[in-house]
């Protein structure tokens, strides 16, 4: 055997066996990967104090109701483009909302204690399942999926605002 023909060989039966795995091996995980841009269906934002949750947004209807610093309740259409979509899509992988706790809230133990702290509550839809987030603004449990959760609504209330002034 020549030496170009042993490189050959072993080529063959180390490199092509490990691409071959790496290919089955990844492209079942990408395949079966929990939230996918593919089966994307819609994101739902909605903010205000407890009592009054009147600020509102639906990317499938694309409402977006909002309260004015003289208290009036605007009514407004804001449409986002798939780029937008994918953004936000992405930004939330980045940060890990899909890690946090679903209920991010604060206990109260008096009814007027937290009347006037600010509650988001964070909705992604896919085809198969959903993600929703309930976060209050005092919220003391792990910083980290705070600032996870708290990065992710300040991304989609940006892109809202951004669609907005575009239109």
């Amino acid at each position: 055997m020549t030496s170009k023909s042993k490189r050959i060989f072993l080529a063959i039966c180390i490199i092509v066996p490990f691409i071959i795995y790496c290919w089955v091996y990844y492209s079942s995980m990408i395949k079966n990967a929990p939230y996918r841009f593919s089966d994307f269906e819609s994101i739902e934002l909605t903010f205000g104090t407890p009592d009054e949750m009147l600020n509102k947004y639906d990317s499938k209807t694309t409402e977006y109701q909002f309260l004015t610093k003289d208290d009036k309740v605007i009514k407004d259409t804001v449409k986002f483009r798939k780029d937008d979509l994918l953004y936000l899509h992405r930004k939330a992988m980045e940060l890990g909302f899909w890690n946090v706790d679903d209920d991010m809230t604060t206990p109260r133990a008096n009814a007027d204690e937290g009347k006037n702290v600010p509650r988001y509550i964070l909705k992604y839809t896919y085809k198969e399942k959903s993600k929703e987030v309930v976060l209050d603004a005092d919220y003391a449990g792990t910083q980290k999926m705070k600032d996870a959760a708290k990065s992710t609504i300040d991304a989609v209330i940006t892109m809202i605002a951004e669609a907005q002034a575009r239109q």
